[in-house]
């Protein structure tokens, strides 16, 4: 067994002795019980889960789907970048989404503003699409789509060879496609990746770097 367990413990006690585990010599990767979790990963606000180590290769086109609950008005989705330029780029900035795709033309963006009493840092589970097919992109929030015109028609391939980024990002680790740095506090799931027809789900317990991430479970009510 190489992983830790997805689990609450409590009232540990070894030779009739109980542990105190409110004052631990050392800890990693610990957080505390909830009386109600559901299913997802758990973003703690201060870091972020590095997946595919050797690099993602978005170019001609992928289409991102994942399911988010937050109640901040600022986070960081996901990042794609490069050395140079070509980069995408989910994030919420002001309560609203924003997916960003650079071709290497030029940086393009469809933002879905939430309408009336609508709001996506309520708390709630919403739903995410994001598409690129080499020039065009859109983005569908809970069944809502937008589309935005790209003037950079003959630029088709965003060539990244990084890391896919959750939640966040390093640093010394640079995004060409985000504006945030703010990393997202709330919980995740069902994060998959499509290209053509290879379909991609991803598994955050299975994430090279993980901080402040726990893969397993969320807090049924956002702490």
């Amino acid at each position: 067994v190489t992983h830790s367990i997805p689990a609450c413990i409590g009232s540990m006690t070894i030779n009739s002795k109980q542990l105190d585990n409110e004052t631990p010599v050392s800890i990693f990767a610990v957080n505390k019980c909830y009386v109600t979790v559901q299913d997802g990963t758990f973003f703690d606000g201060s870091g972020f889960a590095a997946l595919v180590r050797e690099g993602y290769k978005v170019r001609s086109d992928v289409n991102i789907t994942l399911e988010f609950r937050t109640t901040a008005v600022h986070g960081v989705l996901l990042g794609v970048s490069s050395a140079k330029v070509d980069a995408i780029g989910l994030e919420i900035v002001h309560g609203k989404v924003l997916f960003h795709v650079n071709n290497g033309a030029g940086r393009i963006t469809a933002t879905y503003e939430p309408r009336g009493t609508n709001n996506l840092c309520d708390g709630k589970w919403h739903k995410l699409q994001a598409n690129k097919s080499k020039h065009r992109i859109s983005l569908v929030i809970d069944g809502n789509l937008v589309q935005t015109d790209n003037p950079y028609i003959q630029s088709t391939s965003a060539d990244t060879n990084n890391p896919i980024y959750v939640g966040g990002y390093p640093a010394d680790v640079k995004q060409n496609c985000l504006t945030s740095k703010s990393s997202f506090r709330g919980c995740l799931r069902n994060l998959v990746l499509t290209k053509s027809q290879h379909v991609e789900f991803f598994d955050f317990s299975k994430a090279f770097d993980l901080r402040g991430v726990f893969p397993h479970s969320c807090p049924g009510v956002e702490q």
